[in-house]
């Protein structure tokens, strides 16, 4: 028998809120989009389908009409529809908007999808006013079972309604050090491995998924180009991007560039992060970043040694990905009024990240020190400074064994109390 996680979009999922809607769950692969919806499916009443399936896909592809005969014979008790990887056949959104017009009741669809490109670029149907659109991500650390959360986490987010679960102790993905965090990321089935064979896994995702599907869904005709793009992309996650310095260095013009990042988002393995807009008092670098959606994914992108070795030198910048990735997910669970930025001017002030709220506006530096002294919080201290009343507070997140009180509302915490 498999051991369940129970996720964060499970309350949602289960929202009376989204009954009489076709629910759409996006996410890149292996994020457990398919598990979740098995563990939703509990009882006799569920059916799924997967298009990779081959030949289910080809049928369906001929003539859609056929996916809506077989639902009509579906048998009476059948009342919840999930179909696996729907943009392989886009067409299929017009049955759906047809079944769900002529009796809202009868069937609740669930799609998943991990590419809004081809969904977008084949014209799909996408349901406006019929549809309500999730977005699952690699875990959360309040996921992760046998988690010991500080009593106020530093960074909280609500918890979704109907299921007081998901801060239990219950069966773990396990409680990973920081090295582990860091070289093998977040994904559910990479938790649930033996260390021995994560690189391998890891390795494979990029070339069979990355570099292979992903390059067929986008129809790059230049493979060369996009295997080297994936690897520079990786390389580069988490800085400035600057297409023109990418272009001369790695051959490929800025406008491919462009479109292969576009990529990378539109089947949801890229995140952009954008500056804080608020400031108006200092001039701004508007550039944004992009990050892998998953540092293991990265790490394995980029041909990156998934040894401690590694953290020597790398240990830095790969704690500041970690944390806005984390940050980038609550975020978006969280959802409207909630954001991350950066906040960086010409004239050198930086802080890595600012969670913004309804209410408050949070600036997060990131560093690897064991010891964080008064000097490490110069830039938060600058930020509080000119961006009062909404910003109150800041934390500085590092390696340090308990948090410590870095004076002028400047909180510094360990890692795994973020």
């Amino acid at each position: 028998m498999k051991m369940y996680k129970h996720r964060f979009l499970e309350g949602a999922l289960r929202s009376t809120s989204s009954e009489s809607k076709v629910r759409m769950i996006f996410g890149a692969r292996q994020t457990g989009k398919t598990f979740l919806l098995s563990h939703l499916a509990s009882d006799q009443s569920w059916i799924s389908f997967n298009l990779q399936d081959r030949s289910l896909r080809l049928a369906w592809e001929a003539d859609p009409r056929v996916f809506t005969s077989e639902i009509h014979a579906l048998p009476r008790h059948i009342r919840h529809v999930v179909v696996d990887e729907i943009q392989k056949v886009p067409a299929l959104l017009d049955e759906i908007q047809a079944l769900y017009d002529k009796d809202k009741t009868q069937i609740q669809f669930y799609l998943t999808g991990s590419s809004a490109r081809r969904l977008r670029t084949h014209s799909a149907n996408l349901l406006p006013g019929r549809s309500h659109v999730f977005h699952l991500y690699p875990l959360i650390r309040p996921e992760i079972g046998g988690l010991v959360m500080p009593r106020s986490p530093a960074i909280s987010i609500k918890q979704p309604s109907g299921d007081s679960r998901l801060m239990k102790r219950v069966d773990p993905f396990g409680e990973w050090s920081l090295d582990d965090e860091l070289l093998f990321g977040a994904l559910p089935g990479i938790r649930l491995e033996s260390r021995a064979s994560r690189t391998d896994t890891l390795t494979v995702y990029v070339e069979n998924y990355l570099e292979e599907e992903i390059r067929r869904e986008a129809l790059v005709r230049d493979v060369g180009a996009f295997s080297n793009f994936i690897r520079l992309a990786a390389a580069e996650s988490g800085r400035i991007t600057n297409l023109a310095k990418l272009s001369q260095e790695s051959g490929i013009p800025a406008a491919t560039l462009k479109n292969f990042y576009l990529v990378l988002q539109d089947t949801f393995v890229g995140f952009t992060l954008h500056p804080y807009s608020r400031s108006v008092r200092r001039r701004l670098l508007t550039t944004p970043r992009v990050y892998f959606f998953d540092l293991g994914v990265r790490n394995a992108a980029a041909r990156i040694p998934m040894e401690p070795g590694t953290l020597a030198i790398e240990g830095g910048p790969l704690l500041e990905q970690w944390v806005g990735l984390e940050l980038m997910r609550r975020a978006r669970y969280a959802g409207a009024g909630f954001g991350v930025s950066f906040w960086r001017t010409t004239d050198g002030a930086e802080v890595d990240f600012v969670w913004q709220t309804p209410r408050e506006d949070i600036p997060i530096e990131v560093k690897w020190t064991l010891h964080p002294t008064v000097s490490d919080a110069r830039h938060l201290r600058t930020f509080l400074d000119l961006h009062r009343p909404r910003a109150r507070r800041a934390f500085l997140v590092c390696r340090c064994r308990a948090p410590m009180d870095l004076g002028c509302h400047v909180l510094a915490i360990p890692w795994n109390h973020l």
